[in-house]
């Protein structure tokens, strides 16, 4: 069975219940109205499928199966965010190459447009026409930005990205980053890239993806550092990524200290485990209710303008 056909593989209705319940009970035990998750990807199906069967070879490499537990059409993941009362989500898009990022744009703000829950969301990559599709972007309302320093294998200091990171600043529209070196290193991954750029732009409000893991000590000295910089949650802390790129539970007092610049992030629909692990595992850290209404639902209403 291809990518396309298990992409369409209805899930019955018991397995909906139990795959809901839990995550609908964790934000009302908190006294949340729901959830905002600021790391979840939609894209243009086939290049979807091609994600999907990069993470159907992971195993081979990485000695760990990644299950894509959601691989549902577009319209059934919608309505299971919906459904776990996500209030917002992202469609993060990422190009991988010159002459797709204008593509991905418009099939975002697209999909923005008839998902009224959805972000508006946007990318680039270092090609001469990123500061105007960029601007573009900004000025048809876009409300975050993805970068992906490893799978754009891009130096985030390429002087064709000078405008864009300046425009970014100035407008002060989040962007979602991918710049830590898991799952695997990138040339530019790591914290040196984006403390250079930090130094050039400090004024950047970049939200560093999985807590920059493995690297997650020197991420969080740069958002020490920067307080426009943000930490996401995806992936981190749960036990697929605790088995090989474990947080370190000495810089949890940091993290508890840092709770308004940390943000609920799942990378739903690819993950390999249902929703709610995601939430059970900050709920494991034991860091407090405050932390954790702030982290799944304030904090991103604040920086979002969600009400």
């Amino acid at each position: 069975m291809n990518a396309s056909n298990r992409s369409t593989t209805p899930i019955d209705a018991a397995q909906d219940v139990r795959d809901v319940e839990p995550v609908t009970a964790f934000w009302r035990g908190l006294g949340l109205p729901g959830l905002i998750d600021v790391h979840t990807h939609f894209m243009p199906k086939r290049v979807l499928d091609k994600v999907w069967a990069f993470f159907d070879g992971v195993g081979a490499w990485s000695g760990q199966p990644w299950p894509i537990t959601y691989r549902m059409a577009e319209d059934q993941r919608v309505r299971r965010l919906r459904a776990f009362g996500v209030r917002a989500f992202s469609s993060l898009v990422y190009p991988h190459k010159p002459d797709m990022a204008a593509w991905l744009n418009g099939w975002a703000a697209d999909f923005a447009r008839r998902t009224p829950d959805c972000l508006h969301s946007a990318t680039f990559y270092p090609e001469p026409e990123a500061p105007r599709y960029v601007t573009a972007a900004i000025e048809a309302g876009a409300r975050v930005f993805k970068a992906h320093i490893q799978v754009g294998d891009y130096d985030p200091a390429d002087p064709l990205l000078d405008g864009v990171w300046g425009a970014l600043a100035d407008s002060g529209i989040p962007v979602v980053i991918h710049c830590g070196s898991g799952p695997q290193p990138g040339t530019h991954t790591g914290p040196g890239p984006i403390s250079g750029l930090l130094a050039r732009h400090p004024r950047l409000r970049l939200i560093v993806a999985h807590m920059g893991l493995p690297e997650y000590a020197e991420f969080l000295d740069l958002a020490e550092r920067y307080p426009s910089v943000c930490l996401d949650t995806t992936m981190v802390f749960t036990g697929f990524t605790e088995h090989g790129a474990p947080f370190p539970r000495e810089e949890l007092p940091r993290l508890r200290a840092m709770g308004d610049r940390v943000l609920f992030g799942s990378d739903f629909p690819n993950i390999p485990y249902p929703y709610t692990e995601a939430l059970a595992a900050l709920a494991r850290l034991d860091l407090g209710a405050d932390w954790l209404r702030a982290v799944c639902h304030d904090n991103a209403a604040r920086i979002f303008g969600i009400r």
